[in-house]
């Protein structure tokens, strides 16, 4: 059996290079490198007004609240969601997360038929000093 802890995870804090209100804390608790064959998640947390920016990703995803209200866009359409609320986002949309709340907003999203995943930002990121996630590339 596969398993994760969500409250123990290490998250790795990131920030964008030139926009420094997209800043998020982000992990990948299930990737391929732990054994996963078709699927992938990714826990993310931002603070309040904190977003996490405009990005595609090579797989569909599936975003459920944990805690906190964001505002969800995905292509052309944004909405609000709250705790216990999901979203889909068909693979190579466009798309992006903004905490609206007053407290830390925690995000689960979930990738369907692939264990790699390639994340591509319209802004480099800060440690990493690139806009790719590829999570390939992680041990």
């Amino acid at each position: 059996m596969i398993t994760a802890d969500l409250n123990t995870i290490a998250l790795t804090e990131f920030t964008a290079k030139s926009k420094p209100g997209q800043k998020c804390k982000a992990a990948f608790p299930l990737l391929a490198v732990h054994g996963t064959s078709a699927s992938a998640a990714v826990y993310i947390e931002l603070a309040p007004g904190n977003e996490l920016g405009r990005h595609t990703d090579s797989a569909e995803e599936t975003l459920l609240v944990l805690e906190g209200e964001v505002e969800a866009t995905v292509g052309d359409e944004s909405g609000r969601l709250a705790k216990g609320q999901l979203a889909v986002v068909p693979r190579m949309v466009p798309h992006n997360l903004k905490n609206l709340g007053q407290d830390t907003a925690r995000v689960l999203g979930f990738f369907g038929g692939a264990n790699n995943i390639v994340a591509t930002f319209d802004e480099v990121w800060l440690p990493t000093n690139t806009n790719t996630v590829d999570t390939s590339q992680m041990q």
